[in-house]
């Protein structure tokens, strides 16, 4: 049994839901050797997430977008959240 453990870096995106398997594919050339295994992601960003969803409707990161959207909302003014140590958001804007 083999392991390995390698680090890379995500192209920085603004708050929504994005497929990421390309870029990981494309940083980890290794997984191709692997016939089974399991694959730990670890981000290390506290605005950012990961979840596993089907993909066949793209629709389905859209609804996922406004889903978190509406369950912790963009704060603007720095009034929703008692945690303000860090400030407003630091992600990007929105394309």
């Amino acid at each position: 049994m083999s392991w390995f453990q390698k680090s890379f870096t995500l192209p920085s995106k603004s708050r929504g839901s994005y497929l990421i398997t390309d870029e990981v594919v494309k940083n980890l050339p290794e997984i191709k050797d692997y016939k089974i295994g399991l694959l730990n992601l670890f981000v290390q960003h506290t605005s950012c997430g990961l979840s596993l969803n089907e993909n066949w409707d793209s629709d389905v990161r859209e609804d996922m977008s406004d889903a978190l959207d509406r369950l912790a909302p963009e704060d603007k003014k720095g009034t929703l959240y008692r945690h303000s140590a860090e400030g407003l958001d630091d992600m990007p804007v929105r394309a």
